[in-house]
Order: structure tokens, then sequence, then C-alpha cells
């Protein structure tokens, strides 16, 4: 009887520990944030009930292909990653597959001002009008100058939806989990333990971002599951002020990421996972038989 009130009191601390106090330490370490937001509920509502991905191949044809490649239909941009890093920061993604992996509504509002919908503005200098020279400066300090759209102006609503109908048209049904990471991330990060090195480099990254982009390999053990999926989709709910963009990806896309990091960082996670319940089994089944055994040796002295 000694024995079961010690135990009953050990379980209480051990309780009051786990349930209270590290939840209580996890939540003053790691603020509570909102969750992933798939809608993009800070955009505008776009409808692609009315989009024409013919005229859209058209006009991708000609705003686009001057920068991006789309290999799938034969269509190479005229510079080479090296030159185009250089001239823009960080290589121009192949479309290919982006009507697969990002979220239209983003990539709509992405292509009128990519700015904004990447929630990067922080990183940009500010007008100074209405500031003196000391206030303007210390605003704008590290900052880079605002990048021209060079769509502003030029291509209206309807015939932006016109050209992500036509990205959605020609991207494939399913991609592996490496391919989606591949065109998500693969333009500014490497993952080393699965030999994918980055398209753009360290320095013109460095010079794009302000800081050179991590390589992911083992982000999934350092991070988790959960800080990914709010980070990915919106980098500054959980690191404000960062200069990493918000990608816009859907949903499945997004997990099929998360997925893709977890079997580069933590391929035996399922093993494991699916070790502890064993051990604890055992650890429960061994319990009982300890105890079964000293009720034994000991019942003639009680």
């Amino acid at each position: 009887m000694r024995e079961l009130k010690i135990l009953a009191i050990l379980i209480v601390i051990v309780g009051i520990i786990y349930w209270g106090v590290e939840p209580l330490a996890h939540s003053i370490m790691h603020p509570k944030v909102a969750p992933a937001d798939f809608a993009f509920q800070d955009l505008s509502a776009v409808d692609m009930s009315k989009a024409d991905a013919k005229k859209g191949k058209d006009l991708t044809m000609d705003n686009c292909a001057s920068c991006h490649s789309i290999t799938s239909q034969g269509i190479q941009a005229p510079m080479d990653d090296v030159s185009a890093a250089s001239a823009f920061g960080v290589v121009p993604p192949d479309l290919s597959n982006a009507g697969a992996v990002f979220d239209a509504k983003f990539l709509v509002h992405f292509i009128q001002d990519p700015v904004r919908a990447s929630l990067v503005s922080h990183k940009f200098k500010v007008s100074c009008e209405g500031m003196d020279s000391e206030q303007c400066e210390k605003n704008n300090a590290g900052k880079i100058d605002y990048p021209m759209n060079a769509f502003a102006g030029i291509l209206s609503m309807q015939e932006t939806i016109d050209i992500v109908a036509y990205l959605k048209s020609i991207a494939p049904e399913s991609l592996s989990n490496k391919e989606v990471f591949a065109q998500a991330c693969e333009r500014c990060h490497s993952v080393k333990y699965d030999k994918v090195t980055a398209l753009t480099s360290d320095s013109d990254l460095s010079r794009y971002l302000g800081a050179k982009a991590p390589d992911l390999s083992m982000m999934i053990r350092s991070k988790g599951e959960h800080y990914l999926n709010i980070f990915i989709n919106d980098p500054q709910k959980e690191l404000s002020g960062t200069a990493m963009p918000r990608v816009g990806l859907t949903k499945e896309a997004q997990h099929q990421v998360i997925e893709y990091l977890e079997n580069v960082g933590d391929s035996k996670k399922a093993e494991r996972d699916s070790l502890g319940i064993k051990i604890m089994i055992f650890f429960a089944v061994l319990s009982l038989l300890a105890y079964a055994w000293k009720r034994q040796i000991w019942k003639d002295l009680h």
C-alpha cells in the first residue's frame, strides 16, 4: 500500500510538470500565433471562372518568357541561371509546375504586386516625403530600393487571371515531394543531405535577402512540423521582419514540402514513434510483473 501511495504522488508531480509547467514555459518561449491561412484572406477575392487559358498562353509568352523558362513547353529563358541571379538577385523559377504548386489566388496577386503578396515590403526603402534627412536615413537603414513591378499598369487583373489559368492548364496532375520542393524552395535553399544545391549563389542571396538562406537538411528536427506549417505559409507570423517571403503554396503542396524535409532529416520518425509505444507497453507489463513478484516475496512480512 505504501508503494502505491508513493506511485500516486509521483504521478501527480509528473502530471503537474507535464500538463502545467511545460505548456506554460512553451507558451512563453513560443507565443501562440494564428494557424496557417491557405485562403490568403488578406488578398482580395479572384474570380477564376471567366479565365481564358488560351489568351493566357499568348500573354505568358509576351510577358513572362523573357525571364522564366517553361521547360515542359519547350521554352527556355534567354538568360542562364548565373546571369539571372546576378541581375535579379535570385534565379527566376521555371513555370512548368507553378500551377500545381502555388495557390491561384496568390499567383494572381503575386504577378500584380509581388512585394505585397509576399509580405516583404519591410525590406524596401520607404518614401522620405515629409521626413527630415536624419529620420529618412534611420527609417531606410539596411533596406534596399523598392523594385519596380514589370507588370504594373501593363497587365489588367483579367489578363493576369488568364496567365494563371494557362499555368494551371499546363501543370502536371501530380508531383513527387521532391519536385514540389524544387519548385517552391530550391531557388534559395540547399538540402545537402539529399545532394540538392540551391540554384542561386550565397553571394546573390545575401545581396537579395540580406542573409544567406539556410540549408534545410535538418530543419524538420530543429523547428518541427507545427512551426514549419505556419512559417512556410506566412514567415512573418513566426519571425517578424524576416526576409523570407510568403511563397503561396497550396495546402497539399506545403504538406509535400514538409513531408520531403521529414524524409530527408528525420526518416526514422515513424519507426521511432512505433518503437516508443512498444517500449511503454513493455515497461507497463514489467511494472506489473515486478509488483506481483514483490507481493509474492514479501507477503509473509506484511
